[in-house]
């Protein structure tokens, strides 16, 4: 205003008083007004409006207007609104520079009222002139209010105030957006002062905490939250005042009035400007939280559940273990699920029992199988006496744990009063309609309480670990029930053979790994056969599990029969070989022989496959006779020597058929060492097989384990060689990578003792009656040397008659050996083809007693062929052993 020109000082309008008399008015208001900020009215110097006043928000300009209506006077604010220099707009008609042509008539009328003196207050469509820089062609619309004034000449002349119509009409329309913002919005909003106070509240906000928006007018956030949250918010505020940051999404904790329910709010600050950019205050958008709070709680838990079932998927049940699946189970719950944890279950199930169908009994034994805290290992102690891990317990009738075993339903057992545990979920481990134990969830005062989300988790967590543990016990026991196959088809004790030293060692995968896995097809045998010789014999049936272990039984059993045939290794390996093939064809051998030769019924039919190495050792040569099929090769360690593999032609595994096998005979030096094992020993995932083989050479080879040396054939010489075996099978198994435990490991050793030259007499006799009376001479006098008189008389009486049958039914030569060892064996050679064979004479026969009175005086008697005909045999057992002689005399009488 102090830009307009004074230089009217009359009117002629009558209405100029009135117009006087506002004006007094409205100075008067202004004066006190700034006397109310503190400036004295009646100084003669006026102070600039301070920042904020409304001028920083409408655009107005004023000039004036001379006697000849062109304009005399240009503001600075009609430059700017107009964008017109002073130079250039004094001495412009404002009707031909800013009126359309349209409207220039009726604006020639209205200034020629205007110079005559009349006020004029109107809305003008307006445009500005042509050749204006940035404005050219440009219409607006101006409400102006003209005065008319007298020029120090007394003519008549107007003041004219210009205000923008565009930016009072957008004022309008953002003061109605605002208003309508401020009291429809349905969140809280505030507009709070640089004193931190509020200035001014909508409905919304009053609503929630009571009364009406004025009521509000002054409060600060102390009187709405509590002391330590308002000083944070407090804060808040300050930092927004003075940083101008916005603060989005900002948490606020507290309560409403008149309840007790904690709220959250979710708060948006921004600091509030004048028009002239001046701070004047902060903008509060609050949003009530609270069920999306407890919806995200709902969703959080939800997840947090599911993510725990999704992890018990994963860890529980990878181990067929029943203690491992109860700690896998503790593992998942604490501390993600609760803070303490315990599994009980029934005794009986650890011990093999069979569990009853149904629902579980309460008052059974249970064995704590597993702990977990993560409340520093404190003691488990919300369901009563704290019980050990390991320890037999079980729960009185009437305790709500014993409750939930009976009504296999959880039972929810509130803490002690002064103890760790605020709560307990005893839950029952069921599984297939059987309770198998009782799983515990405890959660320590300040936790929070179980809910029914909670106890829906633990039931399905304690099923699934149920599941998992009774798939372990329904697989602990076949696997217990394979396990005692497979060690009762092996042979019983420590085997014992002539002329050898035996020790052997078989590990399941079990034992290695601690972990149950199927047993395995592979076996060993140490088989005792005529005239002091010994069968060694280690087989692998592929596969593992009962049907492998039935198999390797069959073929075990096989093996025994075949021995017994006195049959070359060879040959017991071709029968073998047909044995399996016939396995797993419902007709037989000669089933599978048809199959083979039609493909589309041989898939019909389980195929077995086996390797086996089968040797044979004769203790009065000390050669030893190899066939393999398939099998790994024989290790050999001679005293002194490095441990080499033999070269045994390896063959075809047993079950594939069409290809023989070839035999290698080897002489084994006084002292050696042989080893035959299977590839569980020296192959694992990690250790490929020529690394492990390699390995186990080297292991056989090891100065730290030398051989005892040669020494005579005494009772304490072979106990110290038996013990040396045990050491190196003890040693081969600690040296080797024994505890994969991904396949059984089978490991024969035995250590060459051969038979004295002093044991052995042989004799050869002529075909001529005479050498029945020099054979009984013979083996009189050896016995005697041997200092055997007990068994002069019947040997004398056997070795008659087996040489007077070489002598009336074999051919050739014919001769006589005796062994003593364990047991006298007399064997009578010939070169006959034909057997012996028994039979019972009649009681008016003058013959046909001899093999009769041979098999009642003799311990086991037989007959094998050999390569130049064939050996007629019989054993004694020892003067002073276990088995006493049948007196001659009565077994004569006996065959009448």
């Amino acid at each position: 205003m102090s830009e307009i020109p004074a230089k009217a000082t009359e009117s002629e309008d009558p209405s100029e008083g009135a117009r006087a008399r506002a004006a007094d008015g409205l100075a008067s208001a202004v004066g006190g007004a700034l006397a109310a900020d503190g400036v004295r009215t009646g100084d003669a110097m006026w102070q600039s409006s301070p920042p904020g006043s409304i001028y920083d928000y409408i655009r107005v300009a004023s000039f004036s207007i001379g006697p000849d209506g062109l304009v005399n006077q240009w503001s600075l604010r009609a430059e700017h609104l107009f964008g017109i220099p002073a130079d250039r707009a004094v001495g412009m008609d404002p009707i031909e520079a800013f009126i359309d042509p349209r409207h220039r008539e009726r604006g020639m009328r209205k200034m020629a009222e205007i110079l005559d003196g009349r006020e004029w207050t109107g809305v003008v469509p307006f445009r500005m002139p042509r050749g204006v820089e940035g404005e050219c062609g440009h219409e607006g619309l101006a409400e102006v209010y003209v005065m008319p004034t007298r020029t120090e000449e007394g003519e008549k002349a107007a003041v004219c105030i210009v205000v923008d119509v565009r930016t009072l009409r957008t004022i309008e329309t953002d003061l109605a957006a605002s208003q309508a913002i401020f009291s429809q919005s349905p969140f809280g909003f505030l507009l709070i002062d640089p004193d931190l106070r509020v200035r001014r509240a909508n409905q919304r906000f009053a609503s929630i905490f009571g009364g009406t928006p004025d009521d509000h007018r002054g409060k600060g956030v102390h009187d709405y939250l509590q002391r330590g949250e308002a000083e944070r918010v407090a804060a808040t505020l300050r930092r927004v005042l003075e940083t101008g940051n916005s603060i989005t999404d900002m948490h606020v904790t507290g309560f409403v009035p008149g309840s007790d329910e904690r709220r959250h709010w979710s708060v948006n600050l921004y600091r509030v400007h004048s028009g002239s950019g001046r701070p004047i205050g902060v903008a509060w958008l609050g949003t009530d939280i609270t069920a999306r709070r407890a919806a995200a709680r709902e969703a959080a838990a939800a997840r947090r559940n599911l993510a725990l079932l999704n992890e018990a998927g994963a860890r529980i049940g990878n181990s067929l273990d029943l203690e491992t699946t109860a700690r896998q189970l503790l593992d998942v719950v604490v501390p993600g699920f609760c803070d303490l944890a315990t599994v009980d279950l029934y005794q009986g199930l650890l011990a093999g029992d069979e569990t009853p169908p149904g629902l579980a009994d309460g008052s059974a034994e249970l064995r704590r199988v597993a702990f977990a805290s993560a409340v520093s290992d404190a003691p488990f102690a919300g369901t009563g006496v704290p019980v050990a891990v390991g320890a037999v317990h079980h729960y009185p009738f009437n305790s709500p744990c014993a409750d939930a075993l009976r009504t296999a339903r959880p039972q929810n057992v509130p803490g002690e009063d002064g103890g760790l545990v605020q709560s307990t979920l005893a839950v029952p481990m069921v599984a297939h309609d059987t309770v198998v134990g009782l799983v515990q969830f405890a959660r320590t005062k300040g936790s929070e309480p179980f809910g029914d989300r909670d106890r829906d988790l633990a039931v399905e967590l304690a099923a699934r670990a149920a599941v998992c543990i009774d798939n372990a016990r329904l697989y602990r026991r076949e696997h217990e029930r394979a396990l005692i196959l497979q060690r009762s088809l092996l042979p019983p004790g420590d085997p014992e053979a002539s002329g050898l030293d035996i020790a052997c060692r078989y590990l399941p995968g079990t034992v290695n790994t601690g972990r149950p896995s199927e047993v395995g097809g592979d076996w060993f045998d140490v088989i005792e056969l005529p005239g002091h010789r010994t069968a060694l014999v280690v087989g692998d049936v592929m596969g593992r599990g009962l049907r492998a272990a039935v198999a390797m039984g069959e073929l075990r059993t096989a093996v025994r029969t075949l021995a017994q045939l006195d049959l070359e290794p060879a040959e017991v390996l071709s029968q073998l070989d047909e044995i399996a093939r016939g396995l797993g064809a419902p007709g037989g051998v000669q089933q599978a022989t048809r199959a083979a030769r039609r493909p589309r019924e041989a898939d019909l039919s389980e195929v077995y496959l086996a390797t086996c190495v089968y040797a044979v050792y004769d203790s009065v040569t000390r050669r030893c006779t190899f066939a393999n099929a398939g099998h790994l090769p024989p290790v050999l360690v001679e005293p002194g020597e490095p441990a080499l593999m033999l070269d045994v032609p390896p063959g075809m595994p047993l079950g594939v058929g069409g290809e023989p096998f070839e035999e290698v005979e080897v002489e084994l030096p006084e002292g050696a060492l042989l080893a035959l094992y299977t590839d569980g020993l020296v192959e694992s995932r990690d250790h490929p097989l020529d690394e492990g083989l390699q390995a186990f050479v080297s292991a056989l080879s090891d100065p730290a384990h030398p051989s005892p040396g040669h020494h005579p054939s005494t009772t304490a010489l072979r106990a110290d060689s038996s013990q040396y075996l045990e050491d190196v099978c003890d040693h081969v198994l600690n040296t080797l990578d024994t505890h994969h435990g991904e396949d059984d490991i089978a490991l024969l050793m035995a250590r060459v003792q051969g038979l004295p030259t002093d044991s052995v007499g042989d004799w050869t006799l002529p075909r001529e009656p005479r050498s029945v009376g020099r054979a009984r001479e013979y083996a009189r006098a050896q016995l005697l040397a041997w200092d055997m008189e007990p068994l002069v008389d019947t040997t004398e009486l056997l070795v008659s008659e087996l040489v007077t049958n070489a002598l009336r039914y074999g051919e050739g030569e014919i001769r006589l050996r005796l062994l003593l060892d364990r047991t006298l064996v007399c064997e009578v050679w010939d070169s006959g083809l034909v057997q012996p064979r028994r039979r019972r004479a009649r009681d008016t026969d003058e013959g046909g007693r001899g093999l009769q009175l041979v098999g009642l005086l003799s311990a086991a008697w037989g007959s094998r062929r050999t390569p130049r005909g064939k050996t007629v045999w019989f054993e004694l057992p020892l003067p002073g052993g276990d088995t006493t002689l049948t007196d001659p005399a009565e077994a004569l009488l006996s065959l009448f």
